[in-house]
């Protein structure tokens, strides 16, 4: 669901455009992207209809702030944020697989454990596993990363067995994964969350290895309550989470999983300000800080002009 749309804006040095799901995507120069975090929301790979208020500016701000605090374990394309919703940094050469690390057995995991499944990705689960019970470690289960439609469960042995990357890269791709999960772990903890599962994308930039896109974000991760989280357990409760899975639950609910003949249930105003606030909510709740709302109105001309102003002073 990602295409080479007809870009929205114009900007200095401006190369080519790319719209993905929720972000669009400026290449400035030669080696250089912009990253407007839009409002849109996608689940199942599906961008739905509505679009969520102050969605965009939570995502890149959070997005900004996990970067920042995990450039001493690996490096990332990050070099600022000319606006809210905007991101500018490093264009990097993608590596063309997610890698996943799930720390409970949450999400899709538990959904492809409780069809019956014991292998994932290449790891075996054991039986007796219930939902939302933690793993004895982290564990990595990649994705390919498709243009278009699903991301594919993939297993490491299939990646290496189809040249995708090699076994070194391979390596350093799964140690960085979890030396950031692992920070992300010890972040969450310190504000009483719990980050369940997460995926970073990884790619390379004068052949030095960047993460790229969004981390730790309720895009890309799952935070259950830790104050709540065995009371829960114990009593085969949901988990109180900071994610947007409640998104996906209530498509579900409402007869929607991206499968092929199926309609997006549309939205209610009240569907939608509850998402804005649960979005809001997880920012204030994973960094400490206090939400400050960017104005709405003209948001287009407000990033143009912030971007451009940027744009000037750079180069």
């Amino acid at each position: 669901m990602a295409n080479q749309a007809q870009s929205p804006l114009h900007f200095k040095n401006q190369t080519a455009f790319y719209r993905g799901k929720v972000r669009d995507v400026y290449s400035i120069g030669d080696d250089r992207l912009l990253m407007v975090t839009s409002d849109r929301i996608s689940a199942f790979d599906v961008i739905l209809p509505r679009t969520i208020p102050f969605k965009g500016q939570v995502l890149n701000q959070i997005a900004a702030y996990f970067l920042r605090a995990t450039q001493d374990i690996v490096p990332n394309w990050l070099i600022d944020t000319p606006d809210p919703n905007v991101a500018y940094g490093y264009r990097c050469q993608a590596i063309p697989i997610e890698m996943v690390v799930r720390g409970y057995v949450a999400g899709h995991l538990w959904r492809e454990y409780k069809s019956g499944k014991r292998e994932i990705c290449g790891v075996v689960l054991p039986d007796g596993l219930k939902e939302n019970d933690r793993l004895p470690k982290p564990i990595i289960t990649p994705t390919t990363k498709a243009s278009e439609g699903h991301d594919e469960d993939i297993s490491i042995a299939k990646i290496l067995e189809l040249g995708i990357v090699n076994k070194d890269l391979m390596d350093q791709l799964c140690q960085k994964a979890l030396e950031l999960f692992d920070r992300g772990t010890q972040m969450a903890k310190e504000k009483g969350l719990i980050l369940v599962d997460t995926k970073y994308e990884f790619g390379l930039y004068n052949g030095q290895i960047m993460l790229m896109d969004e981390i730790h974000t309720p895009d890309s991760s799952r935070y259950f309550y830790a104050n709540t989280y065995q009371e829960l357990l114990d009593k085969n409760l949901p988990q109180k989470q900071l994610s947007k899975e409640f998104v996906r639950e209530w498509l579900i609910a409402n007869g929607f999983q991206g499968k092929e003949g199926q309609e997006v249930p549309v939205f209610t105003d009240e569907f939608v300000e509850e998402i804005s606030q649960r979005y809001i909510l997880l920012f204030e709740e994973i960094t400490g800080q206090k939400f400050q709302k960017e104005p709405q109105e003209n948001l287009e001309q407000r990033i143009f002009n912030h971007v451009n102003q940027f744009l000037e002073n750079v180069n």
